[in-house]
């Protein structure tokens, strides 16, 4: 084989993935598959959603409608930031209390809210 072919082989190949690396980073982030939210937790009734006027905080807010004492918190999914985790809220029956969480300000925002036990 001589150096021009080899050249030219390895150059085509350095191009080729070049080009897959640049498709795959040109992929918006809103195309990536979105996965169903966790059920709410049993005894709990939940609101979830983003802050007015902040689309990098998100809550939950319950009520205990069981007859134990229920802990949760919020999970925010933040996109290509770390995912967080809000303070952890315990209720007593008939109780309400609210859990919050931000996301990093260099990612995406909010992707999805759950509620964990």
């Amino acid at each position: 084989m001589n150096k021009h072919f080899k050249g030219n082989a390895l150059r085509a190949l350095a191009r080729t993935a070049v080009a897959g690396l640049t498709l795959a980073l040109a992929v918006p982030a809103t195309s990536a598959v979105a996965v169903a939210p966790a059920a709410t937790p049993p005894g709990l009734s939940c609101d979830t959603g983003k802050h007015a006027i902040d689309d990098y905080t998100g809550y939950a807010l319950c009520r205990n409608n069981g007859s134990s004492t229920q802990t949760f918190w919020v999970h925010l999914v933040c996109g290509w930031s770390p995912d967080v985790d809000g303070e952890r809220v315990t209720l007593s029956p008939g109780q309400s209390g609210q859990s919050t969480a931000h996301c990093a300000g260099l990612g995406t925002g909010i992707g999805e809210i759950h509620v964990r036990p």
